[in-house]
């Protein structure tokens, strides 16, 4: 498989991260859509959150998700996070990511 987040995981394809471990990589997306525009993804596999199956994953997700926003400034002003399933919600890289975005006034619906 040919999967562009897998190869950012492994380090061979070039990326502006902001946070690592042992089961996630976040990095700067390349286009972005607020000042503050990073994907979280697990390092493993994963098609998109519909075929997450394991909760302790989900959970890191959820919490390091949190911790990169705190640690770019985005807690006290606000921030969303995003996750798409599929064409229909603009999922283009069938690897789950979680959308980080702040820096600016977010509008409600999103599109």
């Amino acid at each position: 498989m040919d999967c562009i987040f897998c190869r950012i995981a492994a380090g061979e394809v070039p990326a502006e991260k902001v946070y690592e471990d042992d089961r996630v990589v976040a990095f700067r997306d390349i286009n972005p859509q607020a000042p503050v525009h990073v994907l979280l993804i697990p390092r493993t596999h994963v098609e998109s959150v519909a075929r997450l199956e394991d909760p302790g994953l989900a959970a890191h997700l959820l919490q390091k998700a949190a911790e990169v926003a705190r640690s770019l400034d985005l807690e006290k002003k606000g921030y969303r996070l995003v996750i798409n399933h599929g064409p229909l919600a603009g999922q283009s890289v069938f690897h789950l990511h979680i959308h980080i975005l702040g820096g600016r006034p977010l509008s409600w619906p999103p599109g």
